[in-house]
């Protein structure tokens, strides 16, 4: 296993320091403070923590303030309720003596039903697609400072977008993106830790495909983005090891906010995962 992919697993097995108390380092994710899917995915692992023979069906998070990457972060799990086939949970995220995240997570038994799901997109496979990193190295134009940082950046994950100058080129376009992820190498089977991965994953494109409309990019310096909120609902069990293809639309953005929402699909078809987020845009006058 390489030493980022690693690193990712050891970020999501948390310290337990008392009951229902865990405790989480940060890395740097290619961006200037702690990233919000970090968060997300550790808040998932300690509550999971606290719930067996159930596994996570939705969560709904808030994103209160920046995290310190510099120092770590404890989070209190509150029990509160585990009823026949379900098992409720709230998470709060402290740093400094102070809240950055709270998050609320359903867990439920196993249990057999009704089933449908809309279709996946009619896309390429990913192994027909480059990655970012090939599409950046081939690119003839300047990258925006931030896309520079990212890319520099030793990733767990691979990323190969269906349209690549989403990701390359500041022009106007339908708010909406296709691409394929998946973490660079084999992880354990463990289902909890695929589900917390899942959820860090979430967060990377989401509120970005609010600004394609708009002809801007989130990774450009005049451009603030932050995740507000962030929901997710697990409607199958997936391996993260594995591509998955995240179908991303943006319904609406105003004062200064935009939404966004998705699908998760797995390379044969299989609804995983819908997400939705908040967050909020501001364009800072250039320097």
């Amino acid at each position: 296993m390489s030493s980022s992919v690693n690193y990712l697993t050891l970020l999501l097995d948390l310290e337990q320091i008392e009951k229902n108390i865990f405790r989480g380092q940060s890395r740097d994710f290619g961006t200037s403070q702690v990233f919000g899917g970090q968060v997300l995915g550790q808040a998932l692992a300690a509550a999971s923590r606290t719930v067996q023979g159930r596994v996570v069906h939705s969560l709904h998070a808030y994103f209160l303030k920046r995290g310190d990457m510099q120092a770590p972060i404890v989070y209190e799990v509150d029990r509160a309720r585990d009823g026949g086939s379900f098992s409720n949970r709230r998470v709060i995220a402290i740093q400094h003596g102070e809240q950055i995240f709270n998050m609320t997570a359903s867990f439920q038994v196993p249990e057999f039903g009704l089933e449908h799901q809309v279709a996946m997109p009619a896309v390429p496979k990913p192994d027909s697609l480059k990655s970012v990193e090939t599409l950046a190295r081939e690119f003839t134009g300047e990258l925006p400072l931030r896309m520079q940082r990212f890319l520099h950046w030793d990733q767990p994950f691979e990323m190969r977008p269906v349209d690549p100058e989403q990701f390359l080129v500041g022009e106007s376009r339908a708010p909406a993106k296709l691409l394929w992820i998946k973490t660079s190498e084999r992880l354990p089977a463990d289902s909890f830790l695929h589900q917390a991965v899942l959820a860090c994953i979430s967060d990377f494109e989401l509120i970005g495909t609010a600004t394609l409309p708009h002809g801007l990019h989130a990774t450009r310096d005049h451009l603030q983005l932050a995740s507000l909120d962030h929901a997710m609902w697990f409607h199958r069990p997936a391996r993260v090891d594995e591509w998955l293809l995240f179908a991303l639309d943006s319904p609406a953005a105003s004062g200064g906010r935009g939404l966004a929402r998705g699908y998760v699909f797995t390379e044969d078809g299989q609804l995983v995962a819908t997400l939705a987020q908040e967050g909020l845009i501001r364009v800072r006058p250039a320097a």
